[in-house]
């Protein structure tokens, strides 16, 4: 799991009180069990306690639906988005306070594999393994090549895709179309469109930086090694190359001239400002039914959203880079395995949910295929969506997924930057040093 995708991919919200401390279960007497870990004393009829985060909450509904006979409790949390580290942090307390852990989570993040398969506080890990008899075989193969890497530490599979978030350009065909404009093939070309843009549409917009996820967005796709994972404990962090300098002077030029804002695309400034002025943006997969097919985001009408793949850098081959996709883990606490196993598999691969309702793309193929042609049924977009496949091929594999979180480290170190006014550029030492001293407290050695 050491890069994300050393592999290749075919492709908020009720943050918990301490009082959830108590909820869950006990832990009870353990045995080895089958399944490759300690487990508790087992109930097939035992509540299951299921957190998920608020764009979740419909693939509980369909499980209750099809599976009327298994109890829930549903907790409601930010699934750790933006690198809140929520899910760790409550799972440390319940490691200390010996009780309250939950029996499935679900994940934004792809990193919590890494600390969710160790021992905490002379617990046992937080993570069940599912690929020693707990998931199917037959349902794990079907899973899109590479998928779980992020969820793989040493051999063992700790965690279920969600969907996969290879990141794309997002284009309004129709603004390309009255403007005159044609979707750029090239980073240079996309930074050119943007300068004109500025002066030829001024308000109108070619992407964002107001998210934690923009270093997933522009720098992974530029090759920048600033999340080099290449082993249990080691890192390499280097934002001096080329590679990082080229993707933050080109987001200088675009913040400073107006067309790439330092604004969330999930606030309301957002969308009041911006709706009907995206030209285009690069982002994942999931932008399509999150943000502009969505009555309460762009809500872009149909036949205007079109798909380009990621734009290539010079005369380099095109890479991209990979935004969140979301995790399902079942606890090692578990009291009603059969149950947890049951839940995390129907919302990962059941059609119910992730084909007729999820707005991102599958990380199950099967169900992978099954949504690209509903999507393409729909006559929503304006054009095919081929690129959304392809760029799940083309995931650099040099940015990786250790226990400390990118995402945290830009919103508390180069969000605030830009916000102030300073260059993307003369920051990367800063970026360098903040993610540096981030991997070393989680006991990376850094080179």
């Amino acid at each position: 799991m050491y890069g994300l995708t050393r592999v290749l991919s075919g492709t908020a919200v009720v943050l918990l009180g301490l009082s959830l401390v108590a909820c869950g279960n006990k832990g009870g007497s353990s045995s080895s069990g089958t399944f490759g870990f300690p487990q508790v004393k087992q109930d097939d009829t035992a509540t299951i306690t299921v957190w998920v985060d608020a764009d979740r909450s419909t693939a509980v509904d369909a499980f209750k639906k099809a599976n009327p006979g298994v109890k829930l409790k549903v907790v409601s949390y930010d699934g750790s988005a933006n690198g809140s580290n929520s899910f760790r942090t409550k799972m440390q307390l319940f490691d200390r306070a010996g009780s309250g852990w939950p029996d499935v989570v679900f994940s934004s993040q792809n990193n919590d594999a890494a600390w969710a398969s160790q021992k905490s506080n002379g617990k046992p890990a937080f993570a069940a393994v599912l690929n020693q008899g707990l998931v199917p075989k037959t349902t794990l193969d079907g899973f899109t090549a590479g998928s779980l890497g992020p969820c793989t530490v040493e051999g063992k599979v700790y965690c279920l895709r969600n969907d996969l978030a290879q990141v794309v350009l997002w284009y309004n065909k129709s603004l390309l179309d009255k403007f005159g404009y044609t979707v750029p093939t090239t980073w240079e070309q996309y930074q050119a469109l943007g300068e004109k843009v500025a002066q030829q549409h001024p308000g109108y917009i070619v992407g964002t930086v107001g998210d934690a996820w923009t270093p997933e967005v522009y720098f992974w796709a530029s090759k920048c090694q600033a999340n080099d994972v290449t082993g249990p404990k080691t890192v390499t962090v280097n934002t001096a190359t080329d590679e990082c300098r080229r993707a933050a002077t080109m987001l200088d030029t675009l913040i400073k001239n107006g067309t790439t804002p330092n604004v969330s695309v999930f606030t309301p400034e957002f969308v009041k400002k911006y709706a009907g002025k995206v030209l285009m943006a690069p982002g994942p997969a999931w932008y399509a039914g999150a943000i502009f097919n969505n009555p309460q985001s762009l809500n872009v009408p149909k036949g205007q959203l079109g798909v380009a793949a990621p734009p290539a850098w010079g005369g380099d081959t095109p890479v991209t880079g990979n935004v969140g996709g979301g995790t399902w883990f079942v606890s090692s606490h578990s009291a009603n395995l059969k149950a947890a196993e049951k839940f995390v598999e129907f919302v990962t691969t059941a059609d119910d949910y992730q084909v007729n309702l999820a707005p991102g793309y599958p990380a199950f193929a099967a169900a992978a295929d099954k949504w690209i042609k509903k999507q393409q049924s729909s006559g929503y977009y304006a054009s095919d969506l081929q690129p959304v496949i392809k760029a799940g091929t083309e995931i650099w594999d040099g940015w990786g997924s250790g226990i400390f979180s990118q995402e945290a480290i830009w919103a508390k170190t180069m969000t605030p930057a830009v916000a102030g006014g300073k260059n993307l550029t003369d920051m990367l030492p800063q970026w360098q040093t903040a993610i540096k001293n981030q991997a070393q407290v989680d006991g990376y050695t850094v080179k």
